[in-house]
């Protein structure tokens, strides 16, 4: 497995297993099944329903601690945003059954972004976080964040597949010290991306499926991913990306699909915001 460092010196796996949109009675046996496989990144959220079934399969698989990497994220927070951000912080803790995660992400660019960010400062400042960072933050919002508070984003998690490859984005990040990471690799098969005659074409050449030359293209871009499946074979062909490398040609012509435009919603569309600024999680 190939690992970047954080800007806290933190190694974090390339690749990892997300569980966005896995249904929190079949989360324990899909992350089980990704350890085993040979994962070692998980990412999950407060909003996502299921750090329980995440923290089970950890417990259950045996897997040192120490060789993990464990990601969840912060939902928006009603004022005192310092407050509840700790709570909340500190709810995802006990869901997940562990002393730290190694990744905090604030999930939305919303509410009191500077409140929540504090209280995150405080948590990576007492080792319960290794990093802290954001998700879904455009790079003006991204760079305020970076010069205006003590400590910068690890990473930035952004929707970054093939038809919308963020590259303005991703040097911004570079020139600052920000980690990329991508959701959303696959464009959730929109565009007919797994049958897409360029991607497939690559693929015939390396004897590799179009997934996994997605995935090899955004780790060519030293860009961070996780793809989410609740099939072990599929979970095993996506990990086994280490054994080729796309060409320069290649990649040019991946980097030629690009349309520079969300195939999911924008988070600067003012209806977006509303609705994911009324929504609140239980507990």
């Amino acid at each position: 497995m190939q690992h970047v460092t954080l800007n806290t010196g933190a190694r974090m796996p390339i690749l990892g297993f997300g569980v966005y949109q896995i249904p929190a009675d079949r989360t324990e046996q899909a992350v089980g099944s990704a350890l085993a496989a040979g994962y070692r990144l998980l990412d999950t959220a407060a909003a996502y329903g299921n750090e329980e079934a995440v923290g089970l399969a950890i417990r259950r698989s045996g897997i040192p601690r120490e060789d993990l990497f464990v990601t969840t994220k912060l939902w928006i927070q009603d004022a005192p945003a310092e407050r509840n951000t700790r709570r909340a912080f500190e709810t995802s803790l006990t869901r997940l059954g562990l002393d730290h995660v190694d990744l905090y992400l604030m999930h939305q660019p919303y509410g009191d972004v500077y409140g929540q960010w504090r209280a995150m400062e405080a948590v990576h400042r007492e080792g319960l976080a290794r990093a802290i960072g954001v998700a879904n933050f455009s790079p003006d919002r991204l760079l305020d964040l970076v010069l205006n508070n003590e400590i910068a984003p690890a990473v930035n998690q952004i929707e970054t597949h093939p038809f919308f490859q963020r590259t303005a984005d991703h040097a911004l990040m570079r020139e600052h010290g920000v980690r990329h990471q991508a959701w959303g690799g696959f464009a959730e098969g929109r565009n007919d991306l797994f049958t897409h005659p360029v991607l497939a074409g690559i693929g015939a050449a390396h004897g590799k499926s179009v997934a996994q030359v997605v995935l090899r293209w955004l780790i060519q871009r030293d860009i961070v991913t996780i793809p989410k499946s609740v099939n072990p074979d599929r979970m095993a062909q996506n990990i086994d990306v280490f054994d080729f490398a796309l060409t320069d040609d290649q990649m040019a012509a991946v980097a030629a699909l690009d349309t520079g435009a969300t195939l999911f919603f924008d988070h600067r569309d003012p209806e977006m915001v509303a609705w994911l600024s009324r929504r609140r999680l239980d507990g």
